[in-house]
């Protein structure tokens, strides 16, 4: 029963017969990458070291292991996330496909602080967990930290702790009013056409159908600081060291 199950979600999405990339020649890479910038960079960053998307520079993909599962991802998005599908050509997914893979053989910058010392200063001086989640410790108001080793690359942590208004992923402060005059200030943690769900400052979780809604305020600002002045160079690294650890293992 498993199996026709799985053969009949494989002909429903319309899949390749094929389970490796056939198109991963130099000249596929090429062409993958002008259709990566213009469609997959805006979220996951030019060089895919990860953005509002995860990041993709690393040599394993979780949700898209083998190229088949990549090729399913690309074509058809991730439910329940802000990954969309993309109607392409088959050869047109897998040159992606290729592109992306050759994000992973790059060779990444290496974390050079202290880790250990990272660790002591995100848990004291750097106040992070008052915001952010680390391993079920902490505040919601920002993303989680566990895995965000995996998820993104030591430049842009160190990015995003001295420019943090420079990306603001999907964690952006929202203001809405309902209908029957409810007013919520909060983090929009996810969003799609029709819906958007929102964290307010207590820690609260709403969900709003959009039609429901008479405003819906974006802010182009962020509640996390620059650790510009609040860090030396070296404490810098050493945070950026530990953060680049974390893989939720």
């Amino acid at each position: 029963m498993i199996w026709w199950v799985a053969l009949l979600f494989q002909f429903q999405l319309q899949l390749p017969d094929v389970r490796e990339n056939p198109h991963k020649t130099p000249a596929d890479i090429a062409l993958g990458q002008k259709l990566y910038f213009g469609r997959c960079a805006g979220c996951h960053g030019p060089a895919g070291d990860g953005g509002k998307g995860t990041n993709l520079a690393t040599p394993l993909l979780p949700r898209a292991q083998t190229d088949i599962a990549l090729y399913r991802v690309i074509r058809y998005g991730l439910p329940d996330t802000e990954m969309p599908g993309h109607n392409l050509t088959p050869r047109e997914i897998w040159q992606i496909s290729a592109y992306v893979r050759s994000l992973g053989r790059l060779d990444n910058e290496t974390a050079k602080g202290d880790a250990e010392r990272g660790r002591e200063l995100v848990r004291g001086k750097g106040a992070c967990l008052q915001c952010h989640t680390l391993n079920g410790e902490g505040g919601h108001t920002g993303p989680a930290l566990s895995d965000i080793g995996r998820r993104r690359s030591p430049a842009y942590l160190k990015t995003k702790l001295l420019e943090p208004e420079k990306d603001l992923g999907g964690f952006s402060l929202v203001r809405l009013t309902t209908r029957n005059g409810q007013k919520i200030s909060g983090i929009r943690l996810n969003e799609d056409t029709w819906s958007v769900q929102v964290r307010d400052m207590s820690s609260k979780l709403h969900s709003f159908w959009k039609q429901d809604l008479t405003q819906f305020e974006v802010e182009q600002r962020t509640l996390m600081p620059s650790y510009r002045d609040k860090f030396s160079e070296q404490e810098l690294n050493d945070v950026i060291a530990y953060l680049a650890g974390l893989r939720g293992e």
